[in-house]
């Protein structure tokens, strides 16, 4: 089970990071379980809409609803997570945090903050990676 930060899905739906070719050939196929929220889902759309990544995505020829279909398509919605023990210092990487905990995820992150939790969030059984596999 994976929950991915939405700089994760950046690099596989918009900025084609080689880095994350298995992640984006896996979510394609649905041969991972992703979990997400709708507050990540509204962040993935909020996101889209900053004025530098939409011109990206307009100058590749995406529109916003195949960026959003993939994510619906690739992703099982969860309930948001109660707040875990442990407490990220960027407020906007909490709930990422939280669902890991509450379902003994993945958590793929490039945030410094997420990634310095790693040995705190192990002692959930949370294996917190910068890239995935």
């Amino acid at each position: 089970m994976l929950v991915l930060d939405t700089n994760i899905l950046l690099d596989v739906w918009v900025f084609d990071d080689p880095r994350t070719q298995a992640l984006h050939a896996a979510l394609t196929a649905r041969s991972v379980d992703w979990i997400t929220t709708p507050e990540m889902r509204e962040e993935w759309l909020r996101v889209l809409h900053y004025p530098h990544l939409a011109q990206r995505w307009a100058r590749k020829a995406l529109s916003l609803d195949p960026l959003m279909a993939a994510f619906d398509a690739a992703s099982r919605t969860v309930p948001a997570a109660p707040r875990a023990p442990w407490v990220c210092k960027d407020p906007d990487d909490q709930k990422f945090v939280d669902l890991a905990v509450a379902h003994g995820a993945q958590l793929v992150s490039k945030d410094f903050e997420v990634l310095r939790m790693a040995k705190r969030l192990a002692q959930a059984g949370v294996s917190v990676q910068a890239q995935w596999p």
